[in-house]
């Protein structure tokens, strides 16, 4: 039998017509009329779009947004949120890698949106949501679509300079959230603070887990993160129960002291993920806030948010590796060492991969990357078996845990961001008067070290990265050399590149 989110946002609707389905700042939507928005938005989109397509969404995180998002459902499309805070070059190479047929976007985003020249419709959310629902429209969207038709596109960075679209299905994210809400007890009676942007694979957890479960998903401003005050009584004020949060975002709790202002008493249960959690701040957290349960999940984009989970059964030491825990049902996780041979004994360390139900449909437009991470499982040898690379080399505990090593390639965690160093060094390599460059990542430190060979500046350079790249992704450090030292085989020595940026380091110190 066929089941798509929408089933669930229907059945959610009938069963609690009445309750808050979604709520912001400004608004909110129960979820009868949550549904009804989504309605009218997918039937003005129907009549512009064919199925399958893919909607692009230019606009802040809303409400309105969550409805646009099932309005894009409803006519059978994929959406897809660009982030605001990204370049127009980035945006548009995005936007043309999806060939959108339409961007949906608001009055206080519009102009922003044509002044980039996009050469597709621009739609305007205000006037979908006034649109007439169109039943025998919706219905026959509807009898054509499959569950592993594709739900969302999100955008992670690109070792070429161009950004890699992961499409991820309905089918997928059904089986996931279904297995989610279930092992943390969520139900209609939580209420989700939302973190994450909607270009994030977090906030999949939230948007989902609600409309499953019908527990409200408050959307928490992107500018109360940077006042602590606003931040803490809007969780409180909304009686939030669940954060399922990036671990920067949570660190921002910790080192504001926001805790120490107000605390949220309704709160059960914090999970994080996104990038290593500094024990520092998890034992901050768990001073302030000894009741809670804190759960370290793990897992790219490419899987459907997560593939394994820790619930933190006790107090971590300063300087412990923090495992990132068991497989969640219906995943199969196989450790591969470099000849392809499974690792199983305690102690051992092999790349990561996953199989099960949850991987994502490859890459959007780009069969040659899916191929080269989307392979058959080495060691089943019967019949087809994909499974996804994740680059992600771990090591199984003496409890039968994994704890996560490092990154076997030169993809990088960085801000709860993932990121190919190559792409960076292509945007770099492009600054007029650059010659050579090869970026390093600083893991103790969490610094991108940008190395380049030319005549331009420092603060030249990062101007021009502002207008390709997104902050995140921007050097933190520069360092100029006069040549790119070299190893016996002719590649850029990183090594000796380091001691140069140490002895430099040490003279300023000194």
């Amino acid at each position: 039998m066929k089941t798509l989110i929408l089933d669930y946002l229907e059945a959610t609707a009938a069963r609690l017509p009445d309750k808050t389905a979604f709520s912001d700042a400004d608004t909110s939507m129960t979820f009868a009329q949550f549904a009804a928005a989504a309605r009218a938005v997918g039937s003005a989109l129907s009549a512009k779009v064919g199925p399958r397509s893919v909607v692009g969404f230019y606009m802040d995180k809303s409400v309105a947004t969550a409805a646009g998002f099932f309005g894009a459902m409803y006519a059978g499309c994929a959406y897809s949120q660009l982030n605001l805070r990204h370049p127009a070059v980035r945006i548009r190479a995005i936007l043309d890698t999806l060939a959108c047929p339409v961007v949906v976007t608001d009055r206080e985003h519009g102009a922003a949106l044509e002044a980039m020249d996009v050469p597709y419709e621009i739609l305007y959310l205000e006037d979908l949501l006034k649109s007439e629902t169109d039943e025998a429209a919706l219905a026959r969207v509807r009898a054509q679509m499959l569950d592993v038709d594709p739900l969302y596109v999100n955008f992670t960075s690109g070792s070429t300079g161009t950004p890699k679209g992961v499409v991820v299905c309905h089918r997928s994210v059904i089986d996931f959230i279904s297995c989610f809400t279930e092992i943390f007890g969520i139900t209609e009676r939580d209420v989700l603070a939302n973190q994450a942007p909607f270009d994030f694979d977090v906030s999949v957890k939230d948007i989902y887990s609600g409309v499953m479960t019908g527990a409200e998903v408050a959307i928490i401003p992107t500018a109360y993160f940077t006042n602590p005050t606003k931040l803490m009584d809007f969780i409180c004020e909304k009686k939030s129960t669940v954060l399922v949060w990036a671990v920067s975002a949570l660190c921002f709790l910790t080192t504001m002291n926001a805790i120490e202002y107000r605390k949220p008493e309704h709160l059960r249960a914090i999970m994080f993920s996104g990038e290593v959690m500094p024990i520092k701040h998890l034992l901050k957290l768990q001073k302030y806030l000894p009741d809670v349960t804190y759960v370290n999940l793990y897992g790219p984009t490419e899987i459907t948010c997560n593939c394994t989970y820790y619930v933190v059964d006790r107090p971590y030491e300063v300087g412990e590796a923090l495992p990132i825990g068991i497989p969640f049902p219906n995943e199969r996780i196989i450790l591969l060492d470099e000849n392809d041979k499974e690792v199983t004994q305690a102690g051992g360390v092999g790349e990561l991969c996953v199989s099960g139900t949850a991987l994502a449909l490859g890459y959007f437009g780009d069969p040659a990357k899916t191929a080269q991470v989307f392979i058959q499982n080495p060691l089943n040898k019967a019949c087809q078996e994909t499974i996804y690379r994740t680059g992600d080399l771990v090591r199984l505990d003496e409890a039968g845990n994994m704890v996560y090593v490092s990154r076997k390639d030169f993809q990088i965690k960085h801000m709860g961001h993932r990121i190919e160093l190559g792409e960076i060094e292509s945007h770099l390599s492009a600054v007029e008067g650059v010659d050579r460059a090869l970026c390093i990542y600083q893991h103790d430190k969490g610094k991108i070290l940008a190395f380049y060979t030319g005549t331009v500046e420092k603060n030249d350079i990062v101007e021009a990265l502002k207008v390709t790249l997104p902050a995140y992704m921007i050097p933190n450090i520069f360092v100029q050399v006069e040549a790119m030292p070299l190893t016996k085989n002719g590649k850029i020595d990183r090594a000796a590149l380091m001691e140069i940026y140490a002895a430099r380091k040490g003279k300023r110190n000194g």
